[in-house]
């Protein structure tokens, strides 16, 4: 059974940064996944942050955030990261790290929702003015 567990969130001032983290455990091929970042900000639906291939060489990202946030990954603890850089208040949300339903499921196909097999508890992440 997968179990991903994230950590970091927290109040940040705007401009301020925050890196989340998500240990991952009943994987067995984490390291061969591709792996994701949702959030969901207060009142709206659950949306893509940014995802990453198994090797870690290629990410995506929403429009929103590029240039501010960086997704990576460490395969030999099975951790994921998400650093985020020069906060703003939109970025306020409850942050949730996916894996996929299958291994065959590439970090493009990550950025549709459906393609999620598992989610984390979520972390909150509030961002103030």
């Amino acid at each position: 059974q997968v179990q991903l567990v994230e950590s970091g969130g927290g109040l940040v001032q705007a401009g301020g940064s925050l890196r989340l983290s998500c240990a991952a455990s009943g994987l067995s091929m984490f390291a061969y996944s591709a792996m994701g970042w949702y959030r969901q900000p207060p009142g709206k639906e659950r949306e893509f942050v940014a995802t990453i291939t198994w090797k870690g060489d290629i990410t995506y990202y929403r429009d929103s955030v590029k240039g501010r946030f960086t997704i990576s990954r460490d395969n030999a603890l099975n951790l994921v990261y998400l650093q985020m850089d020069d906060l703003k208040p939109e970025d306020t949300a409850v942050y949730y790290c996916a894996a996929p339903g299958s291994i065959a499921t590439t970090a493009q196909m990550m950025g549709v929702m459906r393609h999620v097999g598992s989610w984390g508890q979520g972390t909150q992440v509030t961002v103030s003015s």
